[in-house]
């Protein structure tokens, strides 16, 4: 099934009528007559949608909002309210008190359709990203989202600037966020990264809609503009490309009624929609960088780096391409934590990250794996050149003492490289992957090595062929 539908209708006749088209779609269907009926409903079952008529023996729908929020399930299922008249203040009224859509009977099946897949998936959407964000923050990883409201941009596109001025008028005085003008042939390509719109409103004018819906697609393709809100403003057709409209990625539609003060409702709701979501996103995301990100150097940690090799050697495996691993150690580290302090220690290691980091290809893995102790992974690099890559790293920390803080004189540091190259053509015939774990174990060994050979340089240890 893809989800399940409450239907609160008086009338069994449009209950079953509705129960029949919904679960044709392969909805869960649900049923009350009226508001007391939907709360023993709601008590068993909780729907991923209520469609829910004007009028009910017991109330209407904001009664049946009211009863939701008492019982702790606002915001977990949106509701459409079902009219019977084409009223545009008892449309407002409902959207103003916060029901998610008013659909006007009798309703076009394709425009049932496509509100109710659109609008279930908008709702799954910040589900799944609520979810992620209460477990990123359980595992330690997330922020609180942000409470304040950043300013936000509208771009009302339109093949008339002058059809649109008093759309962007009206806006200006209804809702807090800078409204500019765009024509469809440049709304997105003026969207660059960094001053993306937050919603953008398509007004669509007779014969405008594969214009449209064409534009709409390269709103949602595009990675910097995927997930802008998107209204859409029909002025005719409205059944026939809402429905495509909406199943193409459109967030909400209206009439074009010129009514300004349902415009700024709908993009209200959008927008706050819209900044909780990018606030959840960005918690994960923050929370998916701390779990892989060593927080003092920025290069990758442990946690990373062992996956990443893994893919890496599979890859040689499949390919016959070789690779080297390495781990690099700064040499008597603690001799400068001791008697610098800790703060110069930090200073060497940010510094020793950095150009380890800048002297090697972006390809290339650079991983801090413990406390002075970075791994560094070669992919398509066989010996002769990981062997160069290695000496140069060596003379490239050596060269260059470290400013660390509050002290006049540079520091001198070194380190060591322990090597080992696998090479499925030229070295080692091998028909499975190597693990991870072995890899740095025979590097290790080789790093052992290299230190006991008197530090500041690269000892290899590469299997037997």
């Amino acid at each position: 099934m893809h989800g399940k539908v409450l239907v609160i209708d008086p009338i069994a006749t449009n209950r079953i009528v509705l129960r029949v088209k919904l679960a044709a779609s392969h909805y869960n269907m649900l049923q009350a007559g009226s508001i007391a009926d939907a709360m023993q409903v709601l008590a068993q079952d909780t729907p991923d949608l209520i469609l829910c008529a004007g009028t009910l023996p017991d109330g209407d729908p904001l009664r049946l909002l009211s009863r939701i929020r008492k019982m702790g399930l606002a915001g977990k299922m949106p509701i459409i309210a079902l009219s019977c008249a084409d009223s545009e203040s008892e449309r407002l009224r409902l959207l103003a008190g916060g029901i998610d859509d008013v659909l006007q009977k009798p309703i076009n099946d394709a425009l049932l359709l496509a509100r109710t897949r659109s609008i279930i998936r908008a709702y799954a959407t910040a589900s799944e990203w609520t979810l992620r964000e209460g477990t990123s923050r359980a595992l330690g990883f997330g922020e609180e989202i942000a409470t304040f409201s950043p300013a936000q941009t509208l771009r009302i596109v339109a093949e008339d600037r002058v059809a649109a001025a008093p759309w962007i008028t009206a806006l200006s005085d209804r809702i807090n966020a800078r409204t500019v003008f765009a024509k469809p042939a440049a709304a997105v390509s003026e969207a660059e990264p960094g001053c993306t719109p937050d919603a953008f409103v398509l007004v669509i004018g007779p014969d405008e809609g594969p214009q449209m819906l064409q534009l709409l697609a390269t709103i949602r393709s595009q990675a910097n503009t995927r997930h802008c809100a998107i209204l859409a403003v029909l002025d005719s057709d409205y059944a026939t490309l809402g429905a495509q409209m909406l199943d193409m990625g459109a967030n909400d539609l209206m009439r074009c009624t010129r009514s300004s003060e349902e415009l700024a409702l709908r993009l209200e709701a959008l927008l706050s929609r819209k900044m909780v979501t990018d606030s959840l996103r960005d918690t994960v995301r923050s929370g998916i960088e701390a779990a892989v990100i060593d927080p003092l150097t920025g290069l990758h940690n442990r946690r990373y780096a062992m996956p990443h090799l893994s893919r890496i050697a599979e890859r040689a495996t499949r390919t016959g391409k070789p690779y080297a691993v390495m781990i690099a150690d700064m040499d008597h580290f603690k001799r400068i934590n001791d008697t610098l302090g800790h703060a110069a220690g930090d200073a060497v290691l940010v510094e020793t990250a950095r150009r380890l980091k800048e002297n090697l290809r972006a390809v290339d893995l650079v991983a801090r794996i413990g406390g002075e102790e970075f791994l560094i992974v070669l992919p398509g690099v066989g010996l002769g050149n990981a062997r160069r890559a290695a000496k140069r790293l060596c003379q490239i920390i050596q060269n260059t003492p470290f400013e660390v803080p509050d002290r006049t004189a540079p520091v001198d540091a070194t380190i060591s490289i322990g090597m080992t190259v696998i090479d499925p053509v030229n070295g080692t015939h091998s028909t499975v992957a190597q693990k991870p774990e072995a890899l740095l174990d025979r590097a290790d060994k080789a790093l052992y090595g290299a230190k006991a050979k008197g530090r500041n340089r690269v000892i290899l240890s590469r299997p037997a062929a």
